[in-house]
């Protein structure tokens, strides 16, 4: 039985960079809702609570029953965490005279407790909350402070349970995961080898048993998680798996063709859908983002579903969702309204009547990748940026033509294989090119031209909830745009946005 460490969660915008930095450690976590989280078993080595948006104080705080697990199993409050574990049981919790944000450095910290093994006395810890803890219950004691926040962290007597107001797992925290490991480890006796090569042995001897002598079916988008989800599942069940790769006559300039040839090398079986026409067809005349957004997934789902009914019996959809999809679906508010899909899957499985087998749903996006090379499949695969499921549909602005898609192919080509030979690829999370719907006035020789204007657009980010522009060169900058306004006739301008996520998103529709 895997073992693992609970993760209750009350809201924290923090939650899952603590699930990922305990999966730094290789001791497997799962994140669960403080009012539905699983009953505890022997696999279970100890649990963490998160901190919140709310405070204890309030009326409508989240209030965990912990009667299952608080002195039965390693417990630690993280923030809201440890305020709860102390106003809950007696101690008290007021609002600070200042919010305590930012850097703080620890000025006291008791030299045996085992959870501050080894940190040192002036290390920097990263705050975040505007309550404060001003007292706590007689079992209770001080283990570590800073010059403005006395109780830091405390521990209960004769329990294994402890509360620190600040934020371990933040970058900010310089000694946190040291924490961390602390607490795992020395404290949960947690034997830390949960690796890349254990997750593939046991997926795949897992996916054998569940699938058996059964077919499979896997849509395809060239992406890090369908391929990675592909090749394990050919690992489980060999020539059982068929997968499908549909053009859908919005991918980049010559992907159908470069992502085929590239999935021969990792020898799996895929049926090439050429559907462009289909695509291009149906979405003539549309102009509203979402209104081509839904053309784009029926128009997969369709084309999908006929291919997938000339093979013979098949019983699975695979799909490669990942565990912030998970999260998600079952977040401290209740389900989501709507739950992420892989690409465009979203309604197969109701449609054909399919079971469906996802391999990755355990799995943050650093760690597919991790997998991925475990697997030895191509950097090519494993390290492109992020790709929209519709595509460069939602990157030309307005109507998509079959002409636009064409000259946006272009420009998006010259802006990544730019990046790439600049060696500036890796340094970017995500970029691409935005076809806009106006035109401006150029002269190109002794011609006055009126074409269109594109917006180059690259950002840096961990996991794309967040992002900022990346701040590339001007020098690259002013040679992409000139290769594309020389060679992509019908682009007379280039711009480049500068705009940060959150106010803007990432793509521009």
């Amino acid at each position: 039985m895997q073992e693992k460490i609970l993760i209750l969660d009350f809201g924290s915008q923090y939650t899952q960079l603590i699930a990922r930095r305990v999966r730094e450690l290789n001791v497997y976590c799962e994140i669960h809702p403080y009012n539905h989280f699983p009953a505890l078993d022997s696999s279970v080595k100890g649990v963490i609570l998160s901190g919140s948006p709310f405070s204890v104080r309030d009326k409508d705080a989240p209030v965990p029953d912990l009667e299952t697990i608080k002195g039965k199993v390693p417990l630690l409050g993280v923030c809201y965490g440890a305020q709860f574990l102390s106003h809950y049981y007696g101690g008290e919790v007021k609002a600070s005279n200042s919010r305590e944000y930012g850097r703080a450095k620890l000025t006291h910290v008791v030299d045996d407790d085992p959870l501050f093994h080894t940190i040192s006395h002036q290390s920097q810890v990263w705050m975040s909350h505007g309550d404060t803890i001003v007292s706590i219950p007689d079992s209770y004691s001080i283990v570590a402070s800073t010059h403005d926040v006395k109780v830091a962290g405390y521990k209960i007597a004769d329990e294994q349970t402890w509360g620190i107001q600040f934020h371990p797992e933040v970058y900010h925290s310089t000694e946190g995961l040291q924490l961390l490991k602390n607490f795992v480890a020395g404290i949960c006796g947690c034997s830390m080898d949960w690796t890349p090569a254990s997750y593939v042995e046991t997926t795949v001897n897992s996916l054998r048993e569940q699938l058996g002598n059964d077919k499979v079916i896997l849509a395809l988008s060239g992406g890090v998680d369908s391929t990675v989800a592909g090749v394990l599942l050919q690992k489980a069940i060999g020539d059982n798996l068929t997968c499908i790769f549909v053009d859908n006559g919005l991918l980049r300039k010559d992907e159908f063709n470069n992502v085929m040839e590239a999935y021969k090398i990792l020898g799996l079986n895929v049926i090439g859908v050429d559907a462009r026409h289909k695509f291009w067809n149906d979405l003539k005349g549309e102009t509203d983002p979402e209104g081509k957004r839904k053309i784009i997934g029926r128009d997969f789902i369709e084309v999908f579903d006929v291919e997938a009914h000339k093979i013979q019996d098949v019983k699975w959809l695979a799909q490669g969702t990942i565990y912030p999809d998970v999260i998600e679906s079952v977040s401290v508010n209740g389900p989501s309204a709507t739950i992420k899909s892989h690409h465009n899957v979203g309604g197969l499985p109701e449609k054909m009547n399919l079971k469906v087998v996802e391999p990755l749903r355990l799995l943050f996006k650093d760690e597919v990748r991790r997998v991925g090379r475990q697997l030895e499949i191509p950097a090519m695969f494993l390290d492109r940026h992020p790709f929209p499921g519709p595509g460069l549909g939602i990157r030309i602005l307005g109507e998509v033509t079959e002409e636009k898609v064409a000259l946006l192919q272009e420009a998006d080509h010259i802006f990544i294989q730019g990046l790439r030979d600049a060696d500036l690829y890796k340094d970017v999370w995500q970029a691409g090119v935005m076809l806009l719907p106006v035109q401006s006035v150029g002269v190109m020789g002794d011609e006055r031209t009126y074409e269109y204007v594109v917006a180059l657009r690259a950002v840096t980010s961990t996991d794309g909830m967040t992002a900022d522009w990346a701040h590339l060169p001007y020098e690259f900058l002013a040679k992409v745009s000139n290769d594309i306004i020389n060679k992509v006739r019908g682009i007379n301008r280039v711009v480049y946005d500068i705009s940060s996520k959150p106010p803007a998103t990432i793509e521009w529709e």
